[in-house]
């Protein structure tokens, strides 16, 4: 059975494949990217979801195919229809795709891209698993060098509860649903089984560099503001500060352990993130 991983040279899509390695043959993997000549061990074509007369071709032979959502904000839905078009016409069986935590109800801005991927491969003939991805643990430890040289950890999450894991949890359990049966029309809300305030975040970081990190809340236009002077685009700062608040609403929490449950293990706890940033 050959597997098809879109965005393989990514930071999931590494993992995705490093999971998948334990679970199936290398002949049976084949990286969809970009620029093959940067996959090393398994087969890699060229595949630019930007140029949809290219891609079925090079899902030639493909029968389940990994969707990771692009990168692109405002480019994904049309993108991911190039995609799924192109799965279709090449005879892929199934598709699993990388959403974002209930994509159906969540007032984070990406999540209306993704619900039109979701609808899209519903109304399609293909098999589907959607894992609806919540946030990565590494979104937050990406800022501790920051942190740790201004004094404090800011954002505008308030005293929200955040069920982040880790890529690794996620790309585990992308491999799970890969390579088993039974997954078949799912729709997954994975989320961290350790949920967090950036507060309580923010302490940890304390705890383990010896260094006094308070956590500092801020309006979002301020937040927005200080992640501009960190020379972050405009559009995507601006993004940033809205899905803190978002999560200060609940958006990013989610006690359902279903991650946990697909993994056959606890998800990574985010003092052990922290610790691997911090090293």
């Amino acid at each position: 059975m050959k597997i098809g991983i879109t965005g393989a040279s990514g930071q999931l899509g590494n993992h995705v494949i490093e999971q998948l390695k334990k679970r199936t043959d290398a002949s049976n993997l084949v990286a969809l990217v970009r620029n093959p000549a940067k996959i090393e061990g398994i087969e890699a074509r060229a595949f630019d979801y930007e140029k949809p007369e290219e891609l079925a071709s090079a899902l030639e032979g493909i029968e389940t195919l990994l969707l990771i959502s692009g990168n692109e904000i405002g480019s994904r839905a049309r993108q991911h229809e190039n995609v799924i078009s192109a799965a279709e016409k090449a005879q892929v069986k199934r598709i699993v795709y990388t959403s974002i935590l209930r994509a159906d109800s969540s007032q984070i801005s990406l999540a209306g891209e993704h619900l039109t991927t979701e609808n899209r491969l519903k109304s399609s003939d293909l098999v589907y698993t959607i894992l609806r991805n919540g946030w990565y643990t590494e979104n937050y430890t990406a800022s501790i060098p920051g942190a740790l040289q201004g004094g404090a950890f800011i954002g505008s999450a308030a005293d929200g509860k955040i069920a982040s894991a880790s890529r690794i949890d996620y790309a585990e359990a992308a491999a799970v649903v890969l390579t088993e049966e039974g997954h078949e029309a799912k729709t997954y809300e994975l989320a961290g089984d350790h949920a967090y305030t950036l507060s309580e975040f923010a302490q940890e970081i304390s705890r383990q560099s010896g260094k006094d990190i308070p956590y500092q809340n801020l309006a979002e236009k301020d937040f927005a503001q200080a992640l501009k002077g960190f020379g972050i685009p405009d559009a995507f700062a601006e993004g940033l500060a809205s899905w803190d608040v978002c999560a200060s609403k609940g958006d990013l929490f989610d006690d359902g352990k279903m991650l946990s449950k697909l993994i056959g293990r606890p998800t990574t706890p985010y003092s052990v993130a922290i610790k691997e940033a911090l090293a």
